[in-house]
């Protein structure tokens, strides 16, 4: 039983936490339904605060809300994934460009330690727990653009990424790949090169894209099936 636990947070936002982390992982698959009555069973809650957090995981579109049918996990769409990898590049090199230039000592050593992170446990790490220093890295690095607003819309993208950004580090050498442009990225901002650091964001993320591309090709070919977000 899935109890959440009494806290200063509110329990909405700790159940959506959990949802958005199922989804990530995969335990909640596209075409899944969400049922508010199960929901609250699950977490032991009253269903309001399921259906605030139903509402906040619609607001980044990790979970669409339908007439008669309620809350669903959306179906694949892969092109619309595309374009948000497309986007989430455009925004992670502004990110990049600005933190060349903005970004304080504090700001410094919290993406070097993010990036230390990333590359404990050599070429065998898990995956899942490459995406958490990974996921830490990338926050960092938004902070570090020094602009609120950049920063806001960035991580809310990143949320409805999720899924697909987790997905594709299984991709062969992917990790490696990672690392190494995460150094790529460190280096341009360490020497407060904006327009070296924006190239290397953006192409990190693009790269994530087609990766997730080759990922979803693969997984067709080897058969029908559901593909788990």
């Amino acid at each position: 039983m899935d109890v959440i636990a009494k806290s200063a947070r509110n329990s909405s936002d700790l159940i959506r936490e959990r949802l958005e982390e199922a989804i990530a992982t995969g335990e909640l698959a596209p075409g899944d339904r969400l049922d508010e009555t199960e929901l609250a069973q699950r977490f032991q809650v009253s269903r309001t605060p399921v259906r605030e957090a139903l509402h906040q995981l619609a607001s980044v579109r990790l979970v669409e809300i339908r007439p008669r049918r309620g809350a669903i996990v959306p179906e694949l769409d892969p092109q619309a994934i595309v374009e948000m990898f497309e986007m989430m590049g455009e925004l992670e090199a502004s990110c990049a460009r600005l933190a060349a230039r903005r970004h304080t000592a504090e700001d410094r050593a919290a993406i070097e330690a993010a990036h230390q992170a990333c590359l404990l446990g050599g070429e065998t790490v898990d995956p899942d727990r490459y995406y958490n220093e990974n996921e830490a890295f990338h926050r960092a690095l938004y902070h570090a653009s020094g602009n609120r607003l950049l920063e806001s819309e960035t991580l809310a993208l990143q949320r409805r990424l999720r899924p697909y950004r987790r997905l594709q580090l299984r991709l062969p050498d992917r990790i490696g790949s990672s690392r190494r442009e995460h150094a790529q990225i460190v280096a341009a901002l360490l020497a407060h090169d904006g327009e070296a650091a924006a190239t290397a964001a953006r192409d990190h993320v693009l790269i994530q894209g087609h990766g997730f591309g080759d990922f979803l090709a693969l997984l067709r070919s080897a058969g029908p099936g559901r593909l788990k977000a």
